[in-house]
């Protein structure tokens, strides 16, 4: 297949087991029955789309290849065209024994600790954005309030301007949906980037403040000052990865509790019980796990008993895993008081997510307000929701009937 084919010439997929694409139509809205089928045929499907990849779909061989740092290298953390220009961003690029003291150097900021107070600000913001919402009878849940909350907190922990919302949310659409077959707008993507940040760096290097953006900006390991290269790759590391992956888990769980009024009620009867808003989450987080990672092949292994060789590239997907029915009793269905739900929604092994704190915050607050809010809101019958393809799958327009 030549690379400098475009996404929009590639056929539509017929063989998921051979031929499987994450950026094809039928990926964002059908996933979860693309994983399903995939794994009653194999544990591990193949592509060569991308040059030769790898999708394993079971809780087992996901596990395999995210401990695995062995065979498996993190300085691919996409499935794209081998020929991608690939920057690193730290910790989540960085293999051992670097990765520690990246992951060290960033860790404190998202700890329990420090993320528990920006709550009364989320909700804050989330009622406010609510209130924009006042008189209306029809409302598009994903772009009138999911999108602007991750992006809220993350430009709260950096400390760089809300205002700046739409360029961020333009970054994120580029970076997922068209460079993974692009190579010119991955670059271009990643000099934008890099120039912006560039100078929010620059400021903070004499002027430091009270933000995450000082803290990278004057980053240092082991005595000595942290290169400009990965102090970028820190700075998009939280923008890429800290908005899309949690607006798309909001997102999924409000379109699941549109048509779901039963749960609803139960929820919002429990307004003040603590247990079941967390079983309830955590179940969005299973179910609707957005993101996939992806790795690339250092060293000739096998994956539950696929042979994979270096060079190659393998998809890390946690949200096939999650409905992997040898992991979890009745994966197939959504329980909102699901006992023991030990999802790999953030991932597993050394790379599980610096940001689950604050996504786990952003997801109950956001989720809360809006069915405190709109108990009896559902879904648009006369317009459809669309869904994002690809690395992070979410629905990015999510049609409502608020009733009020």
């Amino acid at each position: 297949m030549s690379y400098e084919t475009s996404s929009q010439d590639l056929p539509p997929v017929t063989d998921w087991v051979n031929d499987w694409d994450w950026l094809d139509d039928q990926w964002g809205a059908n996933a979860i029955e693309i994983w399903n089928s995939v794994r009653e045929q194999t544990p591990v499907a193949t592509t060569e789309r991308y040059g030769r990849a790898h999708m394993p779909v079971t809780m087992a061989a996901v596990s395999e290849v995210a401990h695995d740092t062995e065979h498996f290298s993190s300085v691919f953390v996409s499935v794209a065209r081998p020929d991608a220009p690939r920057t690193p961003a730290p910790p989540i690029t960085s293999d051992p024994p670097d990765h520690k003291e990246h992951r060290r150097l960033l860790l404190p900021s998202f700890s329990p600790k420090a993320i528990a107070p920006m709550e009364q600000n989320l909700r804050d913001f989330c009622r406010a954005l609510i209130a924009d919402l006042d008189g209306l009878d029809r409302a598009d849940a994903a772009e009138q309030y999911v999108q602007h909350i991750p992006v809220h907190g993350i430009c709260e922990l950096l400390g760089v301007p809300e205002s700046d919302a739409d360029m961020f949310r333009d970054w994120i659409f580029r970076n997922f949906q068209l460079a993974p077959r692009d190579n010119a707008v991955r670059i271009q993507v990643q000099q934008e980037m890099d120039a912006y940040l560039g100078q929010q760096l620059d400021v903070r290097v004499d002027s430091p403040q009270d933000d995450l953006m000082s803290l990278i900006a004057n980053a240092e390991i082991d005595g000595e000052p942290v290169s400009r290269e990965l102090k970028l790759g820190y700075a998009k590391l939280m923008i890429i990865a800290g908005i899309d992956t949690t607006w798309s888990a909001i997102g999924s769980g409000l379109w699941h509790f549109a048509q779901h009024p039963d749960e609803v009620a139960k929820l919002v009867a429990a307004d003040n019980d603590h247990m079941i808003w967390t079983t309830a989450t955590e179940e969005v987080l299973r179910y609707y796990a957005p993101v996939t990672m992806g790795r690339k092949v250092i060293a000739d292994t096998e994956v539950a008993g696929c042979p994979v060789r270096h060079g190659e590239q393998t998809l890390v997907t946690f949200p096939a895993a999650n409905h992997d029915p040898e992991a979890f009793e009745n994966a197939d269905q959504f329980q909102i008081e699901r006992g023991r739900n030990r999802h790999v929604a953030f991932g597993l092994g050394i790379h599980r997510c610096l940001g689950s704190n604050l996504a786990r915050l952003e997801l109950v607050v956001a989720t809360q307000e809006w069915l405190r809010a709109f108990p009896d809101y559902r879904l648009d019958p006369d317009r459809e929701t669309t869904w994002a393809n690809g690395q992070v799958r979410g629905p990015r327009s999510i049609p409502v009937l608020l009733n009020r």
